[in-house]
């Protein structure tokens, strides 16, 4: 028997609940991880709340990350004792996902956890942390360097923005941090931003080319702020976005993209192969330290995991949210 968040649906009422299940009801998988640490992320929160058809079947174990050790293998890459973490593939929306204490799974979903990480440390990570270095890494590959000016990054105060903004820092950047928590600006300054603006700045609707101001932009919003973000990038700079908190939306022009050679990258985690997945993971390894990882942390139960869904939704959590599945 394992406890776990499991979603129901019955007509159209959905019905969310922490309780005890048999093992043999795992989907079935290759690998039987048992889980140390999950995460509330903004598609947990909309699993869990219904806001989203993000579920593709019930009944659904939520949670589209999880940090555990592997209790029983099949597959040829992985022994029992291995410690793994799992970002997306579809987990905890049409495979049963990591809010729980088992997770049965295919082994090409899993990526070695680093050795400079323990499960709770990759947890406030997550999938937020994970997309962020994918966002950095996509930067520094199209020829972004510090000395070609500042790194924009909006939704700053939430997972995805509070990691970005530490490794840009680390990696030499400076930064300017987009949020509509101007209250925690010293929690911002703190992770490496060195000015922090009111998101209402790139929210509205902008004009199609603007004063150029930004070398690279992480988004994790969408909509007008990405519209407007490219609007204000330099010549041959870059965007990368991953994230749709103010909309799945894109009001822009072609402008800055055929008159300033603007680059918009799109970040996808979900189904990103395994060596970007391992070079982000080791960059994680590498620029995050502990120090870092306490100051965007937070600590839940797995009861208390569903109750905070709506608060995510809100914008009303700071940082990461991590799930002792055990506790």
């Amino acid at each position: 028997m394992f406890n776990a968040i499991l979603i129901e649906k019955n007509d159209s009422q959905q019905d969310v609940k922490v309780t005890s299940l048999e093992n043999d009801a795992l989907p079935e998988g290759d690998v039987l991880v048992r889980v140390d640490y999950s995460t509330i992320n903004y598609k947990d929160a909309l699993a869990i709340t219904g806001a989203s058809p993000v579920v593709r079947s019930f009944p659904m174990v939520p949670g589209i990350d999880l940090a555990g050790e592997v209790e029983h293998s099949d597959h040829p890459r992985w022994k029992a004792g291995d410690k793994v973490v799992l970002n997306g593939w579809g987990v905890g929306e049409g495979h049963w996902g990591g809010l729980a204490q088992y997770a049965r799974l295919k082994g090409e979903w899993l990526v070695a956890l680093p050795d400079a990480f323990d499960s709770r440390q990759a947890m406030i990570i997550g999938t937020a942390g994970y997309t962020a270095s994918l966002c950095v890494d996509a930067l520094v590959d199209h020829g972004v360097a510090p000395e070609a000016g500042e790194i924009l990054v909006t939704g700053a105060s939430g997972g995805v923005g509070s990691i970005a903004i530490a490794l840009l820092k680390r990696a030499g950047f400076t930064v300017v941090a987009s949020t509509g928590k101007l209250d925690e600006s010293d929690y911002l300054k703190g992770l490496g931003a060195s000015e922090v603006i009111d998101r209402a700045e790139l929210s509205e609707k902008g004009k199609p080319m603007q004063r150029e101001r930004w070398a690279g932009v992480v988004d994790a919003v969408g909509s007008h702020t990405l519209a407007n973000a490219c609007a204000q990038t330099r010549y041959r700079g870059a965007v990368a976005a991953c994230g749709l908190a103010q909309g799945m939306d894109f009001p822009a022009s072609v402008a800055p993209f055929i008159l300033r050679g603007v680059t918009l990258y799109g970040i996808d985690s979900v189904m990103a192969p395994l060596e970007p997945r391992e070079r982000a993971w080791s960059r994680l390894a590498s620029d995050i330290d502990a120090k870092t990882l306490e100051a965007v942390a937070s600590d839940i139960t797995l009861a208390e995991a569903a109750s905070v869904a709506g608060d995510v939704l809100a914008g009303k959590v700071k940082g990461r949210l991590v799930v002792d599945v055990n506790a």
